[in-house]
């Protein structure tokens, strides 16, 4: 929702889900439509003119973000005049699974996303709590009437026990981000650090990861990652969100040495897709963590799968890209 780094956070960045929201693909997920309250032509004909009025972002710039970063106490980045994302890094976790200690910017990236329309501003993100912080968490969010639309784990083994949980709210942005400071003073997550002015190569053979997965990734924090959002406008039954918001897929290699990498991330899906996915990440060997939706009421339905593999890095991607073609993901640029 991302920015995914947005990271999909993470599974990413919000930079990187700012390049995503830069392919100009609109996408989203967020409040509830009352679908359910009824049967027959009537609803389908209400349908049909609430997605006529659709509401899309209003332009703003960052002067209009500057009171939301003073509530949170900390700076973001606009995507396109449209998105303002903040990134939730966790750099203070030391966090292995499989033997294999994770960077933060591959699995540990949290991210909160303020989009503004006619009828108010929209917070969507995604923030990352150990096992110990997760209910003091779930309650300032909770007081604060910011709605938890997911709950989850991005990993099968971890050690210490991490959880993902996923942010919704509609109304006065700076109420917003008070209320989703209340929530972040119940973790350790630090303030971020300036990033790099140039990120460092990564050790890998990323000429052949991009050859295989048909796209460029970029480095960052010793991470080759990909976020690449649908060739799809998705919309909640009132706004149409663009894919800074975090709806994107994210593919992310760490190195380890001798070519190898371990990769992470999630796929971003419709039902339909959902099995073909699946069955090419096992043909790939490539393991299964999570299948689980990130919002309450998107259309269409969308669905996050989470993977895991360690392997030489150019046979993973690989195996990765039948999953990829899969998703009707936005054309390579």
């Amino acid at each position: 929702m991302p920015l995914r780094s947005l990271i999909k956070p993470t599974a990413g960045s919000v930079a990187a889900l700012l390049l995503a929201a830069g392919a100009g693909q609109l996408a989203g997920c967020g409040t509830r439509t009352g679908r359910d309250a009824g049967d027959g032509t009537d609803v389908v004909a209400a349908q049909a003119f609430a997605r006529k009025h659709l509401q899309y972002p209003v332009p703003t710039t960052d002067a209009d973000w500057k009171p939301v970063a003073e509530a949170l106490g900390r700076t973001g980045r606009l995507a396109r005049g449209v998105v303002y994302g903040v990134p939730l890094l966790r750099t203070d976790l030391d966090v292995t699974t499989e033997g294999v200690t994770v960077k933060p910017g591959m699995l540990l990236g949290g991210y909160a996303a303020f989009a503004k329309y006619h009828d108010g501003t929209m917070l969507m993100g995604d923030l990352v709590a150990t096992e110990d912080e997760l209910p003091r968490v779930t309650d300032a969010l909770q007081a604060a009437g910011i709605d938890q639309t997911a709950l989850h784990k991005h990993l099968l083994q971890q050690s210490p026990p991490i959880w993902w949980t996923h942010l919704h709210a509609m109304g006065d942005p700076v109420k917003l981000a008070r209320g989703l400071k209340s929530a972040l003073n119940a973790t350790a997550i630090p303030p971020a650090s300036p990033p790099a002015a140039t990120q460092p190569p990564v050790a890998l053979d990323t000429a052949g990861i991009s050859r295989a997965l048909g796209r460029e990734g970029t480095a960052e924090g010793g991470i080759y990652r990909f976020t690449i959002a649908r060739d799809q406008t998705v919309d909640d039954g009132t706004h149409v969100l663009p894919a800074a918001l975090g709806l994107t897929t994210g593919i992310n290699f760490q190195p380890l040495g001798g070519g190898k990498a371990a990769v992470a991330g999630d796929f971003v899906m419709t039902a339909p897709e959902v099995q073909q996915v699946i069955q090419a990440l096992r043909r790939g060997d490539i393991d299964i963590v999570e299948l689980h939706n990130h919002s309450l009421d998107d259309r269409p339905r969308l669905f996050y799968l989470h993977f895991w593999s360690v392997g030489d890095a150019v046979t993973l991607a690989e195996a990765l890209r039948p999953a990829l073609d899969a998703t009707a993901p936005v054309p390579a640029s």
